[in-house]
């Protein structure tokens, strides 16, 4: 499966609840043309994965309302959308119209990210946004059938980069990628939301011990 093929199927998945980013447009964050920037970005990202050594996939476990939802990439906010295509020699534009959205959980993925210096690639478990009935600005967690779903997209992402590793962020994500990763090594670390961010920054620091500096 090539880079484009891949989106192509992400483009394809739909569930109730949920918000595809990639070819829904939020009618009061979105520019007309998000879901174009949304898919276009994503794939000329993994199209420079894949010509890349990539030390690993880090996946989380859903797109959030206040990250993923507005810019189509996993574990990322709008403060940190320019960061991440950077890092794939990729130049992108916002999506969304009105003043940038921080999300908690992309800002503490990304005080450690801007620290390392090999070739990594954010995901989810379910790449696409589930919210509660009747709330697209609320998250909630995937169920068994959008996780069947992200599970399948993940296996084809992981033969299509072939990291050294994959980290799972959180238990919910641990799980489904211990079930995908064909071999690969997994390693888990904690969640960075509930109290968990600094066990999350030493498990990196400890991970990639020769490339981080300080991050207190």
């Amino acid at each position: 499966m090539k880079p484009a093929e891949f989106v192509s199927a992400l483009c394809g998945l739909s569930f109730v609840n949920t918000f595809n980013p990639y070819v829904s447009r939020c009618p009061i964050y979105d520019k007309v043309d998000a879901p174009q920037k949304r898919t276009e970005a994503l794939t000329r990202m993994l199209a420079a994965a894949v010509q890349c050594e990539v030390d690993s996939i880090w996946v989380g476990r859903d797109l959030g309302y206040r990250g993923g939802r507005r810019t189509g990439l996993a574990l990322t906010d709008d403060f940190h959308m320019a960061a991440h295509a950077a890092r794939w020699g990729v130049t992108i534009e916002r999506p969304t119209k009105g003043r940038p959205v921080a999300e908690r959980t992309a800002a503490v993925i990304w005080s450690v990210l801007e620290k390392i210096d090999v070739s990594i690639f954010l995901w989810n478990v379910f790449p696409l946004h589930p919210h509660k009935p009747g709330d697209p600005f609320s998250n909630r967690a995937h169920n068994s059938r959008e996780r069947s779903a992200g599970e399948e997209i993940l296996t084809e992402l992981i033969n299509l980069l072939s990291p050294k590793r994959i980290v799972a962020v959180g238990n919910d994500a641990a799980k489904s990628v211990a079930r995908v990763s064909g071999g690969k090594e997994v390693v888990q670390v904690r969640h960075p939301s509930y109290g968990g961010q600094t066990e999350f920054l030493k498990q990196i620091m400890s991970l990639y011990t020769c490339r981080v500096q300080t991050l207190f």
